[in-house]
């Protein structure tokens, strides 16, 4: 089979047939990439929320180790007084 004359509506039309199957080749391959890459939003958003959760644990699991050491410091101090007072 021969092909038609450039100026053939026949050949327009079957170029432009041509450029919509590669189109919508395009666009679906495009779309297919949209998807995975929300998919991949999806899980780091999740991954975030976990990390989050897990930072929050521990800030209010830490918070008794400062007003500990505050209290061993004000028991370390009062016992040293109360033994300078009481050697003399």
């Amino acid at each position: 089979m021969t092909d038609p004359a450039p100026h053939d509506p026949a050949a327009v039309a079957l170029e432009l047939e041509k450029l919509r199957g590669a189109v919508e080749v395009g666009f679906a391959r495009v779309d297919g990439s949209l998807a995975l890459l929300v998919q991949r939003s999806d899980q780091t958003d999740a991954h975030l929320a976990d990390h989050e959760a897990r930072l929050d644990d521990l800030e209010r699991a830490r918070w008794p180790l400062p007003a500990l050491a505050t209290v061993t410091a004000v028991a370390g101090l009062l016992l040293s007084l109360w033994q300078a007072t009481t050697t003399h």
